[in-house]
């Protein structure tokens, strides 16, 4: 899909689900890494990852097409458009809009997994930790003990 197509369907999702007209651009942006859209406060433009059609298809970005119209239509009415509002809220009830898009992933979020268990030569105590540590260094907790790297 090009961006001449997106900034069409964007605007013929516009008029079917708000009745009501996008007025300024739409296209894709490939330096978004882990949302499916944004809405450009100052110049009304909507962003969309192409990553989000890539993976999931059209019906999936036609829904983040119009999470993010609802923050246009009411960001253009002067009315709440964050994801807070009450009036952001209704809205995306109303157009059977998503409140979030399915997960695109990202190298930095995935880094909260435990890759290092230790365990404790005397005792048999685990330890999982995210960094690895120097066993030379540091004992167990509850004995005393050698640490030994297990995974």
């Amino acid at each position: 899909m090009t961006n001449e197509e997106l900034h069409l369907l964007v605007i013929k999702i516009s008029e079917d689900v708000f009745n009501k007209p996008f007025l300024h651009e739409a296209y894709f942006n490939s330096r978004l890494k882990t949302t499916g859209g944004r809405y450009m406060l100052q110049t009304h433009h909507i962003q969309l990852n192409p990553k989000s059609l890539e993976l999931y298809g059209e019906e999936e970005l036609e829904g983040i097409i119009r999470h993010e119209l609802c923050h246009y239509h009411l960001h253009i009415e002067g009315k709440g458009y964050k994801h807070r509002d009450r009036d952001f809220k209704y809205l995306l009830k109303m157009t059977n809009s998503p409140r979030f898009c399915a997960n695109l992933g990202s190298a930095k979020r995935k880094s909260g997994a435990i890759q290092h268990v230790y365990s404790c030569v005397s005792c048999g105590l685990l330890y999982r930790r995210k960094i690895r540590l120097n066993t030379a260094k540091y004992r167990c907790g509850k004995c005393s003990g050698q640490l030994s790297k297990v995974q």
